[in-house]
């Protein structure tokens, strides 16, 4: 029993020496096949996972970059709705009321009570979408919270100037026109 179905058939003399050679060679060939199999199998899925984890990585930029414009979009649109719910009209202004935007001069019509609130600082004026609009302070300052760029005009009530300004004594006229 102890005996291999080769040597059992070799005995017998079914099959010659060559023949269990050639059987055994190819055994062993086959084997080592095998094992390459095993390792470019191995290879293969751990390419495979390599590229899973690149993907879901991917994946989860992609989704934190949606999350993050999708966050400033609502934002945007809160400030939207925060100054056009507490805009002040400005009516039938007629008297142009000049202001720095940037490094160019805008103006905008108010009425001549609104003027002399945005020069005392009572009123300030605030960008939304293509326009300027007049706002409380308190609202200039909680857009400015959000966005200071959308802040264009904010005065400071009882800000005469500095206290070494040469030309302190001279006060400018509330009607001068630039």
């Amino acid at each position: 029993m102890g005996n291999s179905l080769q040597d059992q058939l070799l005995k017998a003399g079914l099959v010659d020496e060559q023949q269990v050679k050639q059987v055994r060679s190819s055994k062993r060939k086959q084997g080592k096949q095998d094992g390459g199999k095993a390792k470019a199998e191995a290879e293969g899925r751990r390419r495979a996972q390599q590229a899973a984890a690149e993907k879901a990585r991917r994946d989860s930029e992609l989704n934190r970059q949606r999350q993050e414009e999708a966050r400033r979009k609502a934002e945007a649109n809160e400030l939207r709705q925060l100054i056009h719910t507490n805009r002040i009209p400005r009516g039938e202004g007629d008297i142009a009321y000049s202001f720095l935007d940037g490094g160019n001069i805008k103006r905008i019509y108010v009425t001549a009570d609104q003027r002399s609130k945005l020069a005392q600082g009572n009123l300030a004026i605030v960008r939304q979408d293509t326009g300027f609009e007049l706002v409380s302070p308190a609202i200039a300052e909680r857009v400015r919270a959000r966005d200071q760029r959308l802040v264009v005009l904010l005065n400071t009530p009882g800000d005469d100037g500095d206290a070494d300004d040469g030309y302190a004594d001279y006060k400018i006229p509330d009607d001068l026109m630039w």
